[in-house]
C-alpha cells in the first residue's frame, strides 16, 4: 500500500525504437541516431550498439571507431513527435493526473488508486495497453515519489518494471552508484569520487552541512536526493503550443542594426526558453509593425529544434523577406510554434560536440546568474529593455 504512489514511465531507447517500427531490419542491430558526419553526436543508440562502449552524446567519429558495422540514422523529429503524441494520448485517456516531462518520459500520479484497484496492477495493464496500441516498448518504476520512480524505472531497463514498497526506498536507493541519482552529471560525479563517495549509501550518511559546503545549494537538494526525499509535485499536463516576444519602440525607427540587434537578443531569450523547458519548435514567425500601424508577419516550417544558429539564421531570413517598405517601424515580434518536448542535446542531429558543450555552459551561466549574464555578439549592440 502507498499513502502516496508515483508512476514513472519511460520509452526504452525511443528515437531507436520508432525507426526499428518503421523498419524492421533494424531490430537486434547496432543502430546510430545522430549527427551522421564526423563532427556530429550520438544521439540514441540501440541496446546492441550500447555493447561496444557507446551512448549517447558521444563524438559520432568514435562511435565509428567502436562499432565500424553499426547503422547509422540522422533522425526525424516528426516522426518521433508523432509517436510520442500516440503514447500521450494513450496515457491522457486512462490515467488521473500525468505529467510528461520530455518526448518520450512520463510521471503519473496513482495516489489513492490502492484503495480501489491496486497501484501495480492498473500500472502493468497502463504498460500492457501502450506497448499494445504505440508498438514501442516502455519500462516503469512505481513508489512514493518521482525521484525513486525515476532511478526504478533507470534499474528496470530495458522493457522492465520495478515497484520499491512503501519505506524501502533508502534500502533500494542505497547500493546504487551516484551517478544513478537524476541530476547528478559527470563533474559532480568525478567529485564525489575524489572525495570517496561512489554509492548513494555513503552519500546519505554525509551531514546535509557538508554537502552544502561543498556544492553550494545544490548540496543540499544532493542531500535530500540521497535519503530518497523528493516532495515534488505530478505537474497536470497541458501543451503550449507556442512562446513569443515582442517590442514595441519608444520612438518609431529606421535603424536597422538596432532592430536586428533587438529581434536577435528576442530569438536567444527564446531558444534559452526552450531549452530550460526541454522543448523544441518546428514554425518560427517574424511581424513587424510600421508607423502607420500596418501589420505585416511571415513564417517558416522548421526541422524540430532549440538551437540558437539555426534559429537565428533562419529569423534573420524571414526579417529581410519581410521588410520591404523604407518606413519607420514601430514594433518587432517573434514566435516560435509547433512546440514538442524534446531534449536538445539529443535532437542535435547535426550540431558539433563543441557547439552543444557551448550552449550548455551558456545555458548553465544563464540559469545561475540571470539570462542577461551571457549574450552573444549580435545583440550586444543594445541593452535590452521590454514593454
Amino acid at each position: 500500500m502507498y499513502d502516496r504512489a508515483v508512476l514513472h514511465l519511460d520509452l526504452d531507447s525511443f528515437f531507436v525504437s520508432v525507426e526499428c517500427l518503421k523498419n524492421s531490419e533494424f531490430l537486434g542491430k547496432p543502430l546510430l541516431i545522430g549527427g551522421t558526419s564526423n563532427r556530429g553526436v550520438v544521439a540514441s543508440c540501440s541496446y546492441e550498439a550500447r555493447r561496444f562502449g557507446i551512448h549517447s552524446a558521444m563524438p559520432m567519429k568514435m562511435a565509428r571507431r567502436l562499432c565500424p558495422h553499426a547503422i547509422i540514422l540522422k533522425g526525424d523529429m516528426d516522426s518521433y513527435s508523432y509517436h510520442s503524441k500516440v503514447v500521450t494520448d494513450i496515457i491522457a485517456e486512462e490515467a488521473p493526473i500525468f505529467e510528461k516531462a520530455s518526448i518520450d518520459e512520463f510521471y503519473l500520479d496513482l495516489t489513492g488508486m490502492d484503495k480501489y484497484f491496486g497501484c501495480m496492477k492498473w500500472s502493468i495493464e497502463m504498460r500492457q495497453q501502450i506497448m499494445k496500441e504505440s508498438g514501442l516498448p516502455i519500462s516503469f518504476g512505481l513508489s512514493i515519489n518521482k525521484l525513486v520512480s525515476k532511478v526504478g524505472t533507470g534499474e528496470a531497463k530495458p522493457n522492465g518494471t520495478k515497484a520499491i514498497p512503501s519505506g524501502e526506498e533508502k534500502g533500494f536507493l542505497a547500493p546504487l552508484s551516484t551517478r544513478k541519482i537524476p541530476g547528478v552529471g559527470k563533474e559532480m560525479y568525478k567529485k564525489l569520487s575524489f572525495m570517496g563517495v561512489r554509492s548513494i549509501k555513503t552519500l546519505s550518511e554525509i551531514p546535509r552541512r557538508l554537502l552544502e559546503r561543498e556544492f553550494g545549494k545544490p548540496g543540499s537538494s544532493l542531500w535530500e536526493k540521497a535519503n530518497a526525499i523528493d516532495n515534488t509535485p505530478v505537474i497536470p499536463y497541458t501543451e503550449k503550443k507556442s512562446i513569443s516576444k515582442e517590442r514595441t519602440f519608444t520612438e518609431d525607427s529606421l535603424d536597422l542594426q538596432m532592430i536586428r540587434s533587438v529581434l536577435m537578443r528576442m530569438v536567444e531569450e527564446l531558444a534559452f526558453e526552450l531549452r530550460d523547458s526541454e522543448k523544441l519548435c518546428s514554425c518560427i514567425a517574424v511581424k513587424i509593425r510600421y508607423a502607420d500601424f500596418n501589420t505585416y508577419s511571415k513564417q517558416q516550417r522548421i526541422s524540430y529544434t532549440a538551437n540558437d544558429k539555426f534559429l537565428i539564421n533562419t529569423t534573420k531570413e524571414l526579417f529581410e523577406n519581410l521588410y520591404e517598405r523604407r518606413q519607420l517601424i514601430r514594433l518587432i515580434g517573434v514566435k516560435f510554434s509547433g512546440l514538442v518536448h524534446g531534449n536538445y542535446q539529443i535532437s542535435l542531429f547535426e550540431d558539433s560536440e563543441k557547439e552543444i558543450n557551448l550552449l550548455k555552459e551558456m545555458d548553465q551561466i544563464r540559469k545561475r546568474f540571470g539570462k542577461d549574464a551571457v549574450k552573444l555578439a549580435h545583440s550586444l549592440q543594445i541593452k535590452p529593455r521590454h514593454n
